[in-house]
């Protein structure tokens, strides 16, 4: 087994993990809830979301050859709740992730200890993906987190509904006993 080829593997399924959290808490949020925030210091759904996406672009656009603070990305535009329909939100949400996940792809064994930059400070590259997982994984919990209490009692759970461990827990041994 090659560790890089593995590991670009496992990375790649877990972003697509994360990404499946916030695609399935966007689904549950309407065009008004996806603008909700807190108080004037919280973020709604849309602005992670432009945020992340921003993040993303930048980042993981010339991943290899260039700093990944783009001088083309405006990072505090991204926190102005700007975009009014859902199907646009939704649409800067799949370009970020798509950026990421093309990249990823492309990357080989050997890439992993190369270095990049972001904001001028060297990162191995193996360093700068982990620090993106972070970075995504923080987020997408903050979208869960807001959908959870929008829905309230409508909301569908994305793991493992209260009150149902144990029986989870029984359908997964049977699962893998069988394999």
């Amino acid at each position: 087994m090659e560790i890089g080829k593995e590991y670009l593997r496992i990375v790649i399924e877990r972003f697509n993990s994360v990404k499946s959290l916030g695609d399935k808490t966007l689904n549950q949020l309407s065009e008004e809830e996806i603008h909700w925030n807190y108080n004037s210091e919280s973020n709604s759904v849309a602005i992670i979301v432009k945020h992340l996406s921003g993040n993303m672009v930048s980042r993981w656009s010339d991943f290899l050859t260039s700093d990944g603070e783009k001088e083309y990305r405006i990072r505090d535009e991204e926190f102005i709740d700007d975009i009014t329909a859902k199907a646009e939100i939704i649409t800067v949400w799949e370009k970020g992730w798509k950026v990421l996940i093309e990249t990823l792809t492309d990357l080989s064994e050997q890439d992993l200890l190369k270095n990049i930059y972001i904001r001028g400070e060297s990162h191995l590259v193996l360093e700068a993906i982990e620090r993106q997982m972070a970075h995504y994984a923080y987020h997408v919990g903050q979208i869960v987190y807001m959908g959870k209490q929008l829905k309230d009692n409508n909301w569908k759970s994305l793991s493992i509904p209260k009150g149902k461990s144990e029986k989870y827990l029984q359908v997964m041994l049977e699962k893998h006993q069988d394999k």
